[in-house]
This record gives C-alpha cells, structure tokens and sequence, in this order.
C-alpha cells in the first residue's frame, strides 16, 4: 500500500460544498485524489510536449505534411 500523508489547502467554498454534498465522506479524500492525479497527469503531459517541440525540426523529410505524404505515395505506388 502507497504511504497516506494529509494535506491542507484552501479550495473555494462552492467546491468544498459540492464536494460534501455530493460524495459520501468516506470517499472524499479518494475524489479529491483521483481529480488532482488527472490534473498532474494533464499538466505533465503538456510540459512534455513543450520540451519536445521542434524535436522533427532538422529531419528534411519531415519538413512539411505535403512533402510527406508525397515521399510515401512515391515509395508505394514501386
């Protein structure tokens, strides 16, 4: 089992409302989770994507879709 620690932060009082009104108590803390790791998941996603871009930038024939898609029309119609 993964170690449980407790964490305090401030969230909106219509969020902390919806929240109580909505999940039984008992399972809070594993919606409060489960959104938070989507969030995370998400954010380190487009910081990957950000690091990475221009990656194909230097591969000529990768340099446009067209030329692309020409270079493999080429390759199959031999």
């Amino acid at each position: 089992m993964e170690s449980v620690r407790q964490a305090n932060f401030l969230i909106p009082q219509e969020v902390l409302d919806d929240l109580r009104r909505l999940v039984p108590r008992g399972e809070q803390s594993q919606v409060v989770t489960n959104a938070l790791k989507l969030e995370l998941k998400r954010r380190k996603l487009k910081a990957t994507l950000k690091a990475s871009f221009g990656a194909w930038g230097g591969h000529k024939n990768l340099r446009s879709a067209r030329s692309f898609v020409r270079k493999l029309r080429r390759e199959r119609s031999f």
